[in-house]
């Protein structure tokens, strides 16, 4: 997987990830393939996070939304 670190918009239903919006294009999530959470990198201050790795369209992705009150989210990696 390739990194990409980029604030993306997310759709979200019942707390899960239903789609994303990349470089202008929309992408639905057909699958949640993976979720786990990650105590993010504490010591640069980053915040907990909740993690998905996801199949949308063609795209497999990793997307991360962080534990504020903000709770954005992050398209953290995608497949090469």
């Amino acid at each position: 997987m390739r990194a990409v670190q980029q604030q993306v918009d997310v759709e979200v239903r019942g707390g899960h990830p239903t789609g994303l919006s990349w470089n202008g294009q929309a992408y639905p999530v057909q699958a949640v393939l993976d979720w786990w959470r990650s105590g993010g990198r504490w010591w640069l201050g980053e915040a907990p996070r909740d993690c998905y790795l996801v199949q949308a369209g063609n795209l497999t992705a990793e997307l991360h939304r962080e534990d504020t009150q903000e709770g954005r989210w992050w398209l953290a990696r995608v497949q090469d």
